[in-house]
């Protein structure tokens, strides 16, 4: 079993930036990549990035990069989503998941195996 705790979201204005923490607990936590996806209002859950601890590999959503920056600190077994230049339309609940590593950059919700319980980001125009 996998435990994921999101923290760092809140209310931001457009052009700003935010920092996504997400801890990860259990005995096999480090042998899954990890992942972030958000989910707007009335919306499917939708990709972010990914990345296998240590930073192999990551990967993101088209509209997100150059914005958005994924990184993991093994020590302390957290995952990054450091977030700049937001827009009104990143805003959503962010969750953090943990899946498979054949499964990193996968953009399919069902591909995780386990996620955290998300954590609000609003960006006001």
């Amino acid at each position: 079993q996998v435990q994921l705790v999101e923290s760092g979201g809140g209310l931001v204005q457009a052009g700003g930036s935010l920092r996504l923490s997400c801890a990860a607990s259990g005995r096999t936590s480090s042998t899954y990549a990890m992942a972030w996806f958000r989910q707007a209002p009335g919306k499917e859950h939708e990709f972010v990035s990914a990345i296998t601890w240590g930073g192999r590999t990551t990967s993101y959503k088209d509209s997100v990069k150059g914005r958005f920056t994924i990184s993991t600190d093994s020590a302390k077994n957290t995952v990054y989503l450091q977030m700049s230049s937001l827009k009104p339309e990143d805003t959503a609940v962010y969750y953090c998941t943990a899946r498979t590593p054949y499964y990193t950059s996968s953009p399919l919700w069902e591909d995780n195996t386990y996620w955290g319980q998300g954590t609000q980001v609003t960006v006001s125009s």
